[in-house]
């Protein structure tokens, strides 16, 4: 099995932190990623050798929690990962800080006998191929057609079989075979912990959701955001106000927002000013209107509605009145939800250029 090597553009002999880490990426990084980075620095500075699945036992992660880890310092361009041809990690580049964040770093590829000579840590990949491809991390969150040997032995196991009853407990019901492979593909694809599944079942009943598809749609959200632990879980689930679900939830949205959907919502509150009246409104003409991108739809809307002034719900019927005088070509038409916006403003043509994307 190749090595991967950890090496840094300036060597010192002590565990060193940047100011400006912590001023610039401490606060948007959650606790994986935190600790994996520090971690990755410590081992360098003391020139001990480690491996993913080191680093995945020590803090408890799974190694798909370590490779996430590193690609999210990579998207930052605080480190990179060097391949081989077969898309296996060789290599990770820890950056010099002195480099400015916003400029695209490249990272010199040293020769063989640069990395025998050089003092690295030397990290050793897992055995899985790793592609950088969105397409490919995906298929961690497939659900497997398991057998029913695998989901007998699933439920022998003591820590299963009293999580299960747990749940059963949580939902007030028996659980089937389809439910009981969901908590099996919890447990074995998401490699959530036993503490970290009973407080997902907590969550999603206590929001009065006890569908196991609804539950499994939560688990792999979490997921794919580096959750790993009860404590990361309950700080994304206050993250936003109860105002974000309810405006998700008046478009037909269900779930925890992802920081897209949540920074549109954000945009309109706290950028534009509107009262939760307001976004309401757009979201009822947008559920009206589509049933396809219906954030980007309503973002349109009160961007519309921004531009031309509107502060308050009063605003809007002004605003539909003066629409109505100034386009006679469509008085014809008696639908006031398309006759919100000033006259250079098209629904049938938003409508198309969305479904086009």
């Amino acid at each position: 099995m190749s090595h991967v090597t950890i090496y840094q553009d300036n060597y010192a002999d002590s565990t060193v932190i940047s100011n400006r880490f912590i001023d610039e990426y401490m606060e948007d990084a959650n606790d994986a990623q935190l600790k994996i980075y520090l971690y990755l620095i410590r081992m360098m500075s003391a020139r001990l050798s480690t491996s993913i699945s080191g680093i995945a036992d020590m803090f408890n992660y799974t190694e798909k929690d370590v490779m996430r880890a590193l690609k999210y310092w990579e998207k930052k361009r605080l480190l990179t990962l060097e391949y081989d041809d077969n898309k296996t990690v060789t290599g990770i580049h820890l950056m010099d800080f002195a480099q400015p964040a916003s400029a695209p770093v490249i990272a010199p590829v040293p020769s063989v006998s640069a990395v025998a000579a050089a003092p690295l840590a030397s990290v050793v990949p897992i055995s899985s191929k790793l592609n950088m491809e969105e397409e490919a991390d995906e298929g961690a969150y497939v659900k497997p057609n398991y057998t029913l040997d695998e989901l007998k032995a699933f439920k022998s196991d003591e820590a299963t079989s009293r999580l299960l009853f747990v749940t059963e407990q949580y939902l007030k019901k028996t659980l089937s075979p389809s439910e009981v492979r969901t908590i099996l593909f919890i447990s074995d694809k998401l490699g959530f912990s036993e503490d970290l599944i009973d407080y997902l079942i907590q969550y999603c009943v206590d929001r009065d959701k006890k569908d196991l598809r609804y539950i499994e749609k939560v688990a792999i959200s979490w997921a794919q955001q580096g959750i790993t632990t009860p404590k990361q879980a309950a700080r994304l689930a206050g993250k936003y106000d109860k105002i974000v679900y309810d405006i998700m939830k008046a478009l037909g949205k269900n779930g925890t927002p992802t920081q897209t959907e949540a920074s549109y919502i954000t945009r309109w509150i706290k950028e534009y000013g509107f009262t939760a009246d307001v976004i309401y409104t757009a979201c009822e003409r947008t559920v009206l209107a589509t049933d396809k991108h219906r954030l980007e739809y309503a973002d349109s809307i009160l961007t519309s509605w921004c531009q031309a002034g509107v502060h308050h719900k009063s605003d809007i019927q002004l605003l539909d009145d003066h629409y109505r005088k100034t386009k006679p070509s469509r008085a014809a038409s008696t639908n006031k939800f398309n006759q919100f916006k000033q006259n250079n403003y098209d629904f049938d043509v938003l409508e198309q250029e969305l479904l086009s994307n």
